[in-house]
């Protein structure tokens, strides 16, 4: 498809920074071919053009850690602590689940996804074939991997095969990639980490798990172990390869240095990590270290909310209350966190609007009260925006919604499904 985005202010990215300017941007099939430059065999004539009069473009959003199946458990675990949240209240609706519940539930998620300018997110799932049908139809892009736990070294493990098998039946899908999802430590016993580590650096495979997220995890790792959470994955061969550390919320200084000599990309998770009373991560002195550090929501079970504008919200002031400083992070710092760090984290060719890249874009109106006056549209991006703003989104060159219609997804149907099985489950 041919599309013209003509006219538009649009966040591109100059050196380190990101700068705003107007812009008309050409994309033909799922690439960006030219901004301001028409490309010479690009047929305007045949091409879908959206007006960019007062409109923002920006690159989609890049959610770096979800669980998008959990979006039927938004308002059902509240206000308590981390390990009662987690065994006591979630666990046991996750029994509960039949395999197309997490289809629906993972449509859910993404309709809110889209709906606020997310164009990518990063699943940590319990049914792989059930989220990458759901991406399939949505339109989006999604790196997924099948939640692992056990105790030993077991090549044949159950999940770990099933994992495997179910990489293989997504593959013919271009915007979906695969990672292995081994839980977290207090989950995986340190021969089961070893093996999983072993299998990702003999298929190629990047990992994605949680680490140092509580206080308790982080003293039963040291009275167990006589190690911090990132020592005991370091010391099971976890960061050997590509790894993407989901919240990080109890680092030493030392675990801040593996990570960085380790090229370990961080997501950090504010309101999840705020609501389960788990603390603040030391994002800035991470970024100060120099590690990628990207933003994700966290699953609707312990954050109740999939928009990564309020996300970038909490990561733009609440380090600026812990260091009593405005300096110490700012949106420009956010922006990114938000976009082409995701997109580096998880090794897509997403994440800024530049010729080559793929038209992966959310473009937001400006005559809207939050963003009026046009003062520093990227600060707005960060204290004003609120997600209902965007008004089209474009991934892999297919426009998924416009004019705040959504093309791909039937809404009300799953939102059907999503009452029937939330009465089955007595939620």
């Amino acid at each position: 498809m041919l599309i013209v985005i003509r006219n538009a202010l649009a966040v591109l990215p100059q050196g380190d920074a990101d700068v705003i300017g107007r812009h008309t941007i050409y994309i033909n099939e799922d690439k960006i071919v030219g901004i301001d430059e028409r490309p010479a065999d690009f047929a305007e004539e045949d091409a879908h053009i959206i007006d960019g009069t007062d409109r923002l473009v920006i690159p989609g959003l890049v959610n770096a850690h979800t669980h998008t199946y959990m979006s039927m458990m938004r308002n059902c675990a509240d206000d308590l602590s981390f390990m009662d949240w987690l065994f006591n209240r979630v666990d046991p609706i996750e029994g509960k689940l039949l395999p197309e519940d997490a289809y629906w539930g993972s449509l859910l998620g993404q309709i809110e996804m889209i709906r606020s300018g997310t164009t990518t997110f990063n699943d940590m799932q319990m049914h792989i074939h059930q989220t990458t049908k759901a991406v399939r139809e949505s339109g989006m892009r999604a790196v997924i991997c099948r939640g692992l736990v056990g105790g030993d070294y077991d090549r044949n493990d159950i999940r770990l095969q099933q994992a495997l098998e179910e990489m293989e039946e997504g593959r013919e899908c271009s915007r979906l990639s695969f990672r292995l999802g081994p839980h977290a430590p207090y989950t995986c016993g340190p021969d089961y980490l070893r093996m999983v580590a072993d299998v990702a650096k003999e298929k190629g495979l990047g990992i994605h798990i949680h680490l140092a997220e509580s206080v308790t995890e982080s003293e039963n790792m040291r009275k167990d172990h006589d190690c911090t959470p990132i020592e005991y994955a370091l010391s099971a061969g976890i960061f050997d390869v590509p790894t993407i550390a989901a919240h990080c919320v109890q680092l030493s200084e030392k675990d801040i240095k593996i990570l960085a000599d380790h090229n370990v990309s961080v997501v950090t998770n504010p309101a999840s990590n705020m609501k389960l009373g788990n603390g603040f991560a030391p994002v800035p002195e991470m970024m100060a270290a120099g590690i990628n550090v990207c933003l994700g929501t966290d699953g609707a079970a312990s954050n109740n909310a999939q928009n990564m504008f309020r996300e970038m919200g909490y990561l733009s002031m609440i380090h600026k209350g812990t260091h009593a400083t405005p300096q110490c992070i700012g949106a420009p710092e956010v922006f990114r966190a938000a976009t082409i760090n995701g997109a580096k984290a998880l090794g897509l060719n997403t994440g800024s609007i530049e010729k080559g890249k793929k038209a992966d874009l959310a473009i937001l109106r400006l005559d809207v009260p939050s963003m009026m006056p046009n003062n520093n549209l990227l600060a707005a991006l960060c204290y004003s925006a609120n997600g209902s703003e965007v008004d089209t989104v474009i991934i892999d060159g297919r426009i998924v919604m416009e004019g705040g219609e959504l093309k791909t997804i039937d809404e009300e149907r799953v939102y059907s499904e999503i009452r029937s099985m939330c009465s089955r489950l007595g939620l």
